[in-house]
């Protein structure tokens, strides 16, 4: 793995030199856009509004624009605006991990030290696994800054981004109708819901629509025929939510029998 951003994590006056890396991939097919005509891959390029001519990228700068023109900002602009975010990680207060909805979670990396870090690092790792706690903190990527937490997994820091506040649309702009579950719906949701209920074990779940769909890839560059798969939505006949769900309970039942 490369790393995308190298820096410091501080809490307090420890400091402690970190390399950030990417913790997840996708797992999606990559797949490209192709002219329907001949099947020629489709080029994107950055064209001048003014001119229509294509813009080489060392000749691309960014810029913000102010009433009617563009103030142009530089690399060293960025770093200008708050040098030791670009820097430093700073925890800035613990917290439980508990008190943050998974609402506010967005992308995790995984926190490696340099060596002159490896001691303060273990000593966050341990200190936050016997808390129970987790940092939080900012810093600034790709010009912009992010919250986020630090938490251990395993032997690993990782830092989590979380969305400010106001990034979160407001939840009353959704229409929810109401209603009010009666004493028996609750009890036999319960029964369902103890049921099925199990320890999360993540390695359970596969992308198996990606390998689905590989599938008839190769299928259909071997000049397979590919039958229509019919959607199979089952139903229970009553509409009666009780009866609904005692024959969804007696459904998972008959499967783990």
């Amino acid at each position: 793995m490369r790393s995308i951003w190298s820096g410091a994590i501080a809490f307090g006056l420890v400091n402690i030199p970190v390399k950030l890396y990417s913790a997840v991939q996708g797992s999606e097919l990559d797949l490209d856009m192709l002219d329907k005509k001949d099947h020629a891959n489709i080029k994107f390029q950055r064209v001048n509004a003014n001119t229509g001519k294509v813009v080489p990228w060392e000749n691309i700068v960014r810029g913000y624009k102010l009433e009617d023109h563009y103030v142009v900002i530089t690399p060293e602009d960025f770093e200008k605006a708050s040098p030791e975010k670009t820097k430093l990680i700073e925890i800035t207060e613990f917290v439980d991990a508990t008190e943050i909805d998974s609402i506010y979670y967005e992308t995790p990396y995984y926190l490696q030290p340099d060596k002159s870090g490896i001691k303060a690092y273990a000593l966050l790792r341990d200190v936050l696994k016997k808390t129970g706690k987790v940092g939080l903190g900012s810093y600034v990527l790709r010009n912009r800054e992010n919250l986020v937490i630090i938490k251990p997994i395993g032997d690993v820091i990782v830092l989590n981004k979380i969305r400010f506040k106001e990034e979160i649309r407001d939840p009353e702009e959704i229409k929810v109708p109401e209603g009010k579950a009666s004493a028996p719906e609750m009890k036999m949701a319960m029964q369902l819901i103890d049921h099925l209920t199990a320890h999360f074990n993540i390695s359970k779940y596969k992308d198996t629509y990606t390998d689905k769909l590989l599938k008839l890839i190769n299928a259909k560059d071997k000049g397979k025929k590919i039958p229509k798969s019919p959607l199979r939505v089952v139903h229970s006949r009553s509409k009666d939510l009780v009866s609904q769900l005692k024959a969804s309970l007696d459904s998972t039942k008959k499967k783990a029998s």
